[in-house]
């Protein structure tokens, strides 16, 4: 007798770029064909159509765009002339793209912990985080909340304490654009919102690239300028230090195709993280997307027993089922950022998160009988 399809051992892909590829293959050759043909490879028209196409999806006045997520978020910080001396406030578990931005221009970022059910920054931490930079100091002027895992953060709280305290709020959506915060999208929300195109996200290109999207015109035109080496009327007039930080033509005209399923591809993550809560919230603790949001779901992550995390990662392995820890080292831990300083009570939640997360394969395009494998695994793994 054959063995039903959620039996088999054959590999399952973690994120299914090729599935998608089978789906938009023709447009998106198409698309890279026009660029080869009018040959303006760096900041061709494609550019300018994909920040309108962006700017549309979203609702926002002005978007940006870029050579990645890490250069949106150091854009922004460039643009506002952050420095030595200043600090900006971040969550610690995260990627260590978030903080390194803020070190790369000479401030310092100061390490607050998240919240055990969202993973995203906890507003009472924020607070004692700024209570911290000034005990040592530095000027506290911004905050980077991360929308982790596809949730957006607890903007409305954060929002509240940077006004009353004076900063601005950058939004790193590098993993939820696409998603809803109170009835305002992802990209709308505080001075700036910087998200990434990295082939793994959500809304992905085929290399790298990233975007800002602002409200503030002035903002924006500083970007533009920072983004081409601080040109000013033309690239030989250099009235500010700036980068090479230009998305091109290539990447920005993937995203064009892209976009135009964006809506689709969203539904099917959530489906898919709606089956996973239904059929392993018994045996994990499962994410909860908070009722005043959305979530696009870049990584579909559980909590489980740390005893146990390693033995079901080699148990799904030897199954075909690929697993990844999304982070098993908060920032604050890692070598290059633990001279930086953390709120006082060392951040026992993002150290916890950091032992008991595991993420399972997350994709729009991942079908029930792979779904059911993926479950049946994690379940027998978990007994």
């Amino acid at each position: 007798m054959n063995q039903p399809k959620h039996a088999s051992s054959s590999p399952i892909e973690f994120i299914d770029l090729a599935a998608q590829r089978r789906r938009l293959g023709a447009q998106v050759d198409e698309a890279v064909l026009r660029v080869l043909s009018h040959g303006r490879y760096i900041m061709g028209p494609e550019v300018a159509q994909v920040e309108a196409d962006l700017a549309a999806f979203c609702g926002a006045s002005i978007v940006v765009g870029c050579a990645s997520g890490t250069d949106a978020l150091a854009l922004v910080l460039m643009a506002k002339e952050v420095g030595p001396g200043d600090a900006v406030l971040c969550p610690s578990f995260t990627f260590a793209a978030t903080a390194e931005v803020v070190a790369w221009v000479g401030a310092t970022p100061v390490f607050v912990d998240v919240l055990p059910d969202t993973f995203n920054m906890d507003p009472a931490s924020l607070r004692l985080g700024i209570e911290r930079a000034r005990q040592l100091k530095l000027r506290p002027v911004g905050v980077i909340p991360v929308d982790l895992f596809g949730q957006p953060a607890d903007y409305d709280e954060i929002e509240s304490i940077c006004r009353e305290q004076g900063l601005w709020m950058l939004s790193d959506a590098a993993q939820s654009f696409g998603a809803n915060y109170r009835g305002r999208k992802v990209g709308t929300i505080g001075l700036a919102t910087a998200t990434s195109f990295f082939p793994a996200k959500p809304l992905g290109c085929y290399g790298d690239g990233g975007a800002i999207f602002t409200e503030d015109a002035a903002l924006a035109e500083v970007l533009r300028s920072l983004r081409v080496h601080g040109q000013g009327q033309d690239r030989y007039d250099n009235v500010r230090i700036g980068m090479t930080g230009r998305l091109d033509s290539i990447q920005a005209a993937v995203l064009i195709e892209k976009l135009k399923i964006f809506e689709d591809e969203i539904e099917r993550r959530n489906a898919v993280a709606a089956r996973y809560n239904d059929a392993l919230q018994d045996v994990a603790i499962v994410p909860r997307v908070q009722p005043d949001r959305s979530s696009v779901w870049a990584q579909y992550t559980i909590r489980i027993d740390p005893a146990k995390r390693a033995g079901m990662a080699e148990a799904l392995k030897a199954k075909g089922i690929p697993t990844a820890i999304y982070y098993p080292k908060p920032v604050h831990q890692q070598t290059a950022y633990r001279r930086f300083p953390c709120v006082g009570n060392g951040l026992p939640v993002s150290d916890a998160l950091g032992q008991e997360v595991i993420s399972l394969p997350m994709h729009a395009y991942l079908e029930p009988e792979l779904q059911d494998r993926i479950v049946d695994a994690v379940r027998e793994a978990l007994r």
